[in-house]
């Protein structure tokens, strides 16, 4: 069946293409903010389902709808992406004193059967203290803005400063591996 990814990240990207599969991109453009829990399994849950129930009245064909979402949870906290260079300075800063969990949930659907099923992976990153300029070098980059948490490991600057990660790497890229192909699996 056709795979469809309801994502424009481009580490989501990267890595369904090393899976080795090949597929369509129809991203679903919704109102993320409008979506709203404080417990962040739930929070990634409604907004994986949110985002293929957005993209797939506009499926005409068999096909099979992968749709994620992610957000860093630290402190008691939810981190989604910075919405400004203050913002992205306190998440960079706070992890130095508490872990940064990467909660992550694939949702998967099947066009032809209508099942749906979703699950949430969780990783754990634990930093050394990331200096002030390294901060500042990282928001003069800008991908900290494209980041749940403010963050990729895949940043060449950061990954110095990424004392241990518990769980799966790809996970807290966005997009557990593990989980993906187990549930493509279970879906088909």
């Amino acid at each position: 069946m056709k795979i469809i990814l309801g994502s424009e990240s481009r580490w989501r990207k990267v890595i369904l293409k090393g899976m080795g599969y090949d597929f369509g991109v129809m991203p679903a453009h919704i109102d993320e903010k409008s979506i709203r829990f404080d417990d962040p399994e739930k929070l990634v849950s409604a907004l994986a389902r949110a985002k293929a129930d957005a993209i797939l009245p506009k499926i005409d064909e068999e096909a099979i709808l992968i749709t994620a979402d992610q957000v860093i949870f630290c402190n008691g906290k939810i981190l989604e992406k910075p919405e400004n260079e203050k913002q992205a300075r306190e998440y960079l800063k706070g992890y130095k004193v508490h872990p940064a969990e990467s909660v992550t949930c694939v949702c998967i659907t099947n066009t032809k059967t209508k099942k749906q099923i979703s699950k949430t992976d969780i990783a754990e990153i634990i930093f050394n203290e990331i200096p002030d300029n390294i901060i500042d070098e990282l928001i003069e980059q800008g991908d900290v803005f494209a980041c749940a948490g403010g963050f990729t490991i895949e940043n060449t600057v950061l990954d110095k400063y990424v004392k241990e990660i518990k769980g799966a790497p790809d996970s807290i890229k966005g997009f557990p591996i593990e989980l993906t192909e187990k549930l493509i699996n279970e879906i088909q």
